[in-house]
């Protein structure tokens, strides 16, 4: 399966597939997350980052750019990389924070406004996509990788309706 499409009709959706998204995580993954200012983003990521284990504050680096947490991956050291791009005027602060290094076989990067480092940001392995739907969001996700497409086949989500 390459594409997911779905509705999330409330913020409890949304954690739950951030939660189902956490037991699909292999190293070297790459997530970029599309969609306007309030469409659900970081609520995603927080929930995905806890549930693959980060027991303390998952923070928006809206302002840092990158925040790391570290996790046990199927029992293996394993780092997710939380990149927040929306205050970058340029894609060459991208590069010269040193954040290309972190897109490596160990670590799992998730990025928000990946558009703004487009250039020179590696392929994504997965793509999601966010909109705003009534009170809800609707969601779709694109794997891009056979990385992308085994985490979309492994993906067990149901959304409450």
């Amino acid at each position: 399966m390459s594409h997911y499409k779905t509705t999330l009709h409330d913020e409890a959706a949304t954690q739950a597939l951030g939660k189902s998204l956490a037991h699909t995580l292999v190293p070297g993954l790459s997530i970029f997350l599309h969609g306007d200012l309030g469409t659900g983003k970081t609520a995603l990521t927080r929930a995905l980052i806890h549930a693959a284990g980060h027991p303390g504050h998952v923070k928006s680096p809206t302002y840092t750019l990158a925040e790391p947490y570290d996790i046990l991956l199927r029992g293996q050291p394993a780092t997710i990389m939380h990149f927040d791009l929306y205050r970058m005027s340029t894609p060459e602060e991208f590069l010269d924070a040193g954040f290309r290094e972190e897109f490596n076989a160990s670590n799992i990067c998730i990025v928000e406004w990946p558009e703004k480092a487009e250039d020179v940001l590696p392929e994504p392995d997965l793509n999601v996509y966010l909109r705003v739907a009534g009170d809800g969001r609707e969601v779709e996700l694109h794997a891009l990788s056979a990385k992308g497409i085994a985490c979309l086949a492994s993906l067990q989500f149901v959304p409450n309706l």
